[in-house]
């Protein structure tokens, strides 16, 4: 096993109360155990690009938990975790707060299959969709469902908010987790919003403990979203909001 020793364990405890979250002993272990699956499983399939347990930690698990410093989770809540690639950031928040519903969406269905094997070697459930963003935002069981939706690294914000909005009920968030030219895609993503009925409420930067700087942007749904909303992803893509 690919273990996290004393020094990780207690950097992955600091990180996560940096944004108000004290891990217990039995939440540390499940983020040992998904690392040891993630980069085992990465040796066969194309998980991540970061190979090494401290960048998991610093990369994959702290960025994640920094959610919870713009995000307040609740028992019973509806979250999406759009794109969500290896898990992340959707099952950081599920192990510290395993009272939400959550849904893993993601187009490619081989990391559906690790995601699976996580929640089940971690004794967590969530729902696992296989489906493009553009296609499940469009599907009623997903419209306009939830009360969180959230992605990661999968486009610039113009697009990604069509891509995610469609997921939130009024009155929901879209917490959109970025890089260091948030500012810019914040301004560039004006009219999006407009058209998606949804607001800026907070733009949020720091640096990770490795100096790599994110910013995160809360956005509140203020109606319904337009049916015509979200387009197909080629055209999304040729001509963002």
């Amino acid at each position: 096993m690919i273990r996290m020793d004393e020094r990780l364990n207690n950097l992955l405890q600091e990180q996560a109360q940096k944004y108000g979250v004290s891990l217990s002993e039995k939440q540390r272990q499940q983020f040992d155990r998904y690392m040891d699956l993630l980069l085992h499983w990465n040796e066969k399939m194309n998980l991540t690009a970061i190979r090494d347990p401290e960048g998991v930690v610093i990369r994959h698990f702290a960025d994640s938990l920094s959610l919870f410093s713009v995000v307040s989770l609740q028992a019973g809540m509806r979250v999406i975790d759009v794109g969500t690639g290896a898990g992340f950031p959707g099952i950081p928040l599920l192990i510290v707060c395993p009272q939400i519903e959550l849904t893993l969406l993601d187009s490619l269905n081989k990391r559906l299959i690790f995601l699976q094997e996580v929640l089940t070697q971690l004794g967590l459930s969530a729902r696992c969709i296989h489906a493009r963003a553009e296609e499940g935002g469009r599907t009623p069981e997903l419209r306009e469902q939830f009360d969180l939706a959230t992605a990661r690294a999968v486009a610039a914000l113009p697009v990604l908010c069509e891509y995610c909005l469609p997921f939130v009920k009024k009155g929901g968030i879209f917490a959109a987790m970025k890089g260091p030219e948030a500012g810019e895609e914040v301004k560039a993503a004006a009219h999006a919003l407009e058209c998606l009925q949804a607001k800026v409420e907070e733009e949020r930067s720091f640096l990770l403990s490795d100096d790599s700087r994110r910013t995160l942007v809360r956005i509140r749904k203020t109606g319904t979203t337009p049916l015509k909303y979200p387009r197909p992803g080629a055209k999304m893509a040729k001509n963002p909001l």
